[in-house]
């Protein structure tokens, strides 16, 4: 059997001497993995750095097999990431979420995603609000997508200022009152096209406070798995980038 694609790397592991294991996510055969022979070798290294883009081609015996990947980079973004930390630790906290996804599950839509967020993950303005939103397009994917249009209680598209841990719904500052400690903050900027960046690192904490119960809810609890310690880094980068700035 044999396929094409273009694919995003999110990790390499190594296999016997001078092979490796690359996992990719490609835009019309999901998340897979693949040998590449020679793929530690100094000549082939560079090209199977997280964040590149391999053109590949898939070939096996069977479908259900590893296979294997001949591979051809088409973009490379790894030497720009790694040289921030937002860079650094964005493109880990994402392989580490992507990996969740079921094997040669086509999500075309999270790959264009994928792909803007790590044309700005190594701008610290734009990183933070751009990798939250990246994690809502998950939860979306995923069947349990948030609704911030309007107030769950009272359907008012005004002063929506928590969510619902429940329903993932928006809940308006007066309806929301007398529950405002069982509530999650919801941070301006994700609902006002006016503010699309966060301006204070109280946001972007609350923001990914917010995602990151849902995907700990929703997707990880149940199967007693945790969000990618390097997420917890790229907030913090995220931050003090914010903080310099200001």
């Amino acid at each position: 059997m044999e396929w094409r694609d273009e694919g995003i790397v999110l990790a390499t592991r190594p296999f016997g001497e001078t092979s490796v294991i690359l996992d990719v996510l490609t835009r019309e055969h999901g998340r897979c993995a693949g040998l590449v022979r020679g793929g530690s070798s100094r000549r082939m290294r560079p090209s199977l750095q997280p964040g590149n883009t391999l053109s590949l081609t898939w070939r096996a015996r069977l479908e259900d097999q590893l296979g294997n990947f001949a591979i051809e980079l088409a973009e490379a973004r790894a030497g720009r990431l790694m040289e921030t930390a937002t860079g650094t630790f964005g493109i880990q906290a994402l392989a580490g979420l992507l990996k969740l996804l079921p094997d040669r599950d086509p999500h075309p839509r999270l790959y264009e995603a994928l792909g803007l967020v790590l044309e700005h993950l190594d701008e610290a303005q734009a990183a933070g609000a751009i990798m939250v939103r990246f994690e809502m397009a998950y939860l979306e994917e995923a069947g349990f997508g948030l609704d911030l249009t309007c107030c769950a209680a009272t359907g008012v598209t005004e002063d929506l200022i928590w969510v619902s841990p429940r329903t993932g719904r928006a809940v308006s500052r007066e309806a929301g009152q007398p529950y405002a400690a069982k509530l999650l903050t919801l941070p301006g900027f994700l609902i006002d096209e006016a503010a699309a960046t966060p301006s204070t690192p109280m946001e972007v904490r609350a923001a990914f406070d917010l995602t990151g119960f849902f995907l700990e809810a929703c997707l990880l609890g149940p199967t007693d798995k945790r969000l990618p310690s390097a997420r917890e880094h790229f907030v913090s980068a995220v931050t003090r980038g914010l903080d310099a700035s200001g």
